[in-house]
């Protein structure tokens, strides 16, 4: 039988890092399910507007007020009248809202509105259809069900860029278990790794070194990338791991992109201003001396020529890790449309709230998956205790997904949940396996993309 919305409310919240953010709870003859959405720090001039009270003093004009007014004064009575079913219209609430919403960007509604409720509505289809939220997410992307796919953790554990207050310019140094044999064996390989390069960074520089940044991991005084990772070789060799882990970067380059250059001294003033050229050759020393497996955001999010040119150099190179694009895409179709044209990347970053509905996201995922392209599920650095980004991974068999380092409990919530789906689905028979060094390709490419519409959505 069809289940109806019979009420929707929204309230202000705070994120991790204390900032307020939209929570939505929507009602069906089911129940009751929520949507509590995330924010960004590092943020693309092309994503979705998080729409904020900047004109009030309340929370120094971050309050998200008007966002929840928008959900319960203008989504809530349009949803409600229009009587969606929302067992099998996903695609048309999502797209819907976005009409409501009239826009590029979703500027009048905002995306932290439109998506909390988007997030409410696909967990409410799956209990209405009684079937747990990756395996409803699956069937909306039109995934392959068996095996299911779990995916390589990527662990954020050293912070630089706006994330931490030390003066390393690369925002993101993380490590990736891939040679585990499961999640849950990722997870205890990640955390040991993280309690060891804990105990290196003490040795290096003192218990006082040992602060956090915004998403869990470390962040010592130190301003090079080559630090990072030396600290990442000698912790995963402490721990056990060499030759089971290997490293991947997030430089979020757009972040110290100035006038042409890359400025690495914008936080020390005094590591280097490198072209675009001489950017791109650090990137390549570096694949040369680490075991790294993916770059995300390497250049600038309109730095085009630069992404397209690194991309072409990098069929030279044996073992070229994965490009990831963030900043660059968006989780937007337009945009990675864009990037397959110029060939400038070959891996997507999920992020929902990007793009602001559940569908658009998927349908990113879906174009990205037929361009023979990886799809890398992220969190944000202003996380919450939301864990539907660990069955979105699931359900549309990313093979790998980052959401921080195994510490602080907006994280673990995901690492949690992730460890839940796999022992739930080996209990029921069903057949799972780890996507290992397989992660990029674990999907397999989509011939036809179910790409359901694009409203505003750039």
């Amino acid at each position: 039988m069809p289940s109806y919305i019979t009420s929707i409310t929204a309230a202000q919240r705070l994120d991790s890092r204390g900032n307020p953010t939209v929570q939505v709870r929507l009602t069906t003859d089911k129940g009751t399910f929520t949507g509590l959405v995330p924010s960004g720090a590092s943020t693309g001039i092309h994503e979705a507007l998080e729409l904020r009270d900047t004109s009030s003093t309340a929370y120094g004009g971050k309050g998200v007020n008007q966002a929840v007014l928008n959900v319960t004064s203008t989504i809530a009575p349009a949803l409600i009248a229009r009587r969606f079913d929302v067992e099998t219209q996903l695609k048309e609430i999502d797209a819907f809202m976005c009409q409501l919403d009239g826009t590029k960007g979703k500027k009048k509604l905002g995306a932290n509105a439109i998506l909390g409720v988007s997030m409410a509505c696909a967990r409410a289809g799956a209990a209405s259809l009684k079937i747990p939220l990756y395996e409803h997410l699956r069937l909306e992307a039109g995934a392959l069900k068996t095996p299911y796919v779990m995916p390589v953790p990527f662990f954020n554990v050293l912070n630089g860029g706006v994330h931490s207050g030390n003066t390393m310019a690369f925002q993101e140094i993380m490590l990736a278990p891939t040679g585990a044999k499961s999640i849950t064996q990722a997870v205890q390989m990640g955390a040991e790794t993280y309690h060891a390069l804990k105990a290196v960074i003490t040795k290096k520089f003192g218990p006082a070194a040992t602060g956090i940044g915004d998403e869990g991991g470390f962040a010592p005084p130190i301003s090079k990338p080559s630090e990072a990772l030396d600290l990442l070789v000698e912790a995963v060799e402490k721990a056990g791991y060499t030759g089971k882990i290997h490293f991947a970067m997030d430089p979020a380059s757009s972040e110290f992109f100035r006038e042409g250059s890359y400025d690495l001294g914008i936080k020390d003033k005094s590591s280097p201003k490198l072209s675009p050229g001489g950017l791109a050759d650090l990137y390549r020393e570096l694949f040369a001396q680490y075991p790294i497996v993916l770059l995300e955001d390497p250049f600038a999010e309109d730095d085009w020529e630069t992404w397209s040119k690194f991309m072409e150099k990098g069929k030279e190179m044996k073992g070229m890790p994965e490009i990831v694009g963030d900043d660059l895409t968006v989780t937007n179709v337009e945009r990675v449309k864009e990037a397959q044209e110029k060939k400038a990347c070959n891996g997507l970053l999920l992020k929902i709230n990007q793009i602001g509905s559940v569908s658009e996201a998927i349908a990113a995922a879906n174009l990205a998956f037929s361009y023979g392209w990886g799809v890398f599920v992220s969190h944000r650095s202003g996380e919450t205790t939301d864990d539907f980004i660990a069955d979105l991974t699931v359900g549309l068999r990313t093979g790998h997904l980052k959401t921080g380092a195994p510490a602080r409990g907006e994280r673990v919530a995901k690492y949690n949940r992730l460890m839940d789906i796999e022992d739930e689905l080996n209990a029921i028979g069903e057949e799972v396996k780890y996507a290992g060094v397989d992660f990029r390709t674990a999907h397999g490419k989509v011939q036809d993309p179910k790409i359901p519409f694009n409203v505003y959505g750039y």
